[in-house]
């Protein structure tokens, strides 16, 4: 692939640059859920019903609530924190304090468990971009 910079000449920090609210955080280890969330949301839209991060809820450095509706139907508001993600709703924006759901690693394995139909959609986007590499390779 031919570029015209090089790309260690880019700046390190250069989302936490955007956005005065981030710049506290530059230079430190710590991570920004509300970031994270974003991440996490854009990483498997394609594979759900809708997802969104939370207007409602609280977003802190530490913690963040993603709003999903998996592809059947069903909704749920997730919590992402350092320790990973959780159910903590079966609505938008709902929080069930009682609610003590298990913690996944990775949203990919957290839809899993919930929606069949995400798997196969994960799974059939996973065949075709595997499909398009092979494609490139032969030609």
């Amino acid at each position: 692939m031919e570029v015209d910079y090089n790309p260690m000449d880019l700046p390190i920090n250069s989302v936490y640059e955007l956005d005065s609210e981030f710049r506290e955080l530059e230079g430190t280890d710590v991570k920004d859920m509300r970031l994270e969330a974003d991440a996490v949301v854009n990483d498997v839209l394609f594979a759900v019903g809708n997802m969104f991060v939370s207007k409602n809820l609280p977003c802190a450095v530490d913690m963040a609530y993603i709003n999903v509706e998996i592809k059947e139907g069903t909704r749920y508001c997730l919590e992402l924190t350092d320790a990973g993600l959780r159910v903590v709703g079966y609505a938008f924006d709902q929080v069930v304090e009682e609610l003590h759901s298990q913690y996944h690693e990775t949203v990919y394995s957290l839809l899993d468990s919930l929606s069949p139909a995400y798997r196969e959609a994960f799974g059939n986007a996973l065949l075709q971009r595997l499909e398009a590499l092979k494609r490139d390779g032969q030609s």
